[in-house]
Formats: C-alpha cells, structure tokens, sequence
C-alpha cells in the first residue's frame, strides 16, 4: 500500500507561491502575474484566454466551465498514480503532482467565474464569507 501525504496539520506552511499554469505567459510586462496577486494574475489568464479563444457567446462560456471537469480528471489521474492503483502502470505521480492539479483546478475555476462575471473577485469574497460563517460559526467577538 502507497503512503498517502503527511495531513495538513504536519505538513509546514509552503514558503513559496504556488506554481504558475502552465503554457505562455499571458503577461506583457516583466513582471509575473503571480507575483502581483491571485486576482490580477486571474484576469491576465482571462484576457489572455478570451482574446486566444476560437469559439464566442454561450458555446465559449459552456467550454471555460467544462474545462474545470478536465482538470479535475487530471487531479484523479494524478491521486491513482501518486498511490500505484494501476496495476499496470504502478506509481506515476508524485505528490507534488498531485498538488500542481489542484492549483489548475482553482485557477480554472477562478477563470470560469470571472468568464461569468467582471466582478469575480467580490462574488468569490462575499461566496467564502457565507461558506465559512455556515461552517465554522459567526466571527468571535472582538476579532
């Protein structure tokens, strides 16, 4: 039986960002999109993709949100290597693999919803807020 990850609480806090999509970078200045923030680097991709994207209207909004299914196969397929499932190909993934296919698959989210949306970033902020106060209880008083 393969090992599975140290849990999240033994694991220490990453040091570094996490690694950018992979392909061209959608930034023209020397800068890197990552470095000036989740949101802005969200909408370089967006522009990026929807100035690159061969099909319009409802067909492109259907092909960005279904992308998202792609990825998350990627990030299935990374979990069956990383633990040896397949018998005939045995370990395939690392684990770290297995963590640069869930980041593709947040960022690809992030773009679907700003694909839907310019104001992204508030709908995410204002979604997480009520996530969060379901989940874990209304703030302490005084925080």
């Amino acid at each position: 039986m393969t090992d599975l990850p140290p849990s999240p609480s033994s694991r220490p806090s990453p040091s570094s960002p996490a690694p950018a999509a992979s392909g061209s970078s959608p930034a023209s200045s020397g800068s890197s999109p990552a470095s000036s923030g989740v949101w802005p680097a969200i909408d370089e991709l967006w522009e990026w993709l929807d100035a690159n994207r061969p099909h319009g209207g409802d067909q492109a909004l259907l092909l960005r949100v279904l992308k998202l299914s792609e990825e998350v196969g990627e990030v299935a397929q990374a979990v069956i290597g990383a633990t040896g499932q397949n018998p005939r190909k045995g370990v395939t993934h690392t684990w770290e693999d297995v963590q640069g296919e869930l980041c593709d698959v947040v960022i690809t989210a992030l773009v679907a919803l700003r694909t839907l949306t310019p104001e992204a970033r508030e709908v995410f902020t204002r979604h997480l807020a009520k996530v969060t106060a379901r989940s874990l209880g209304p703030p302490a008083a005084g925080n």
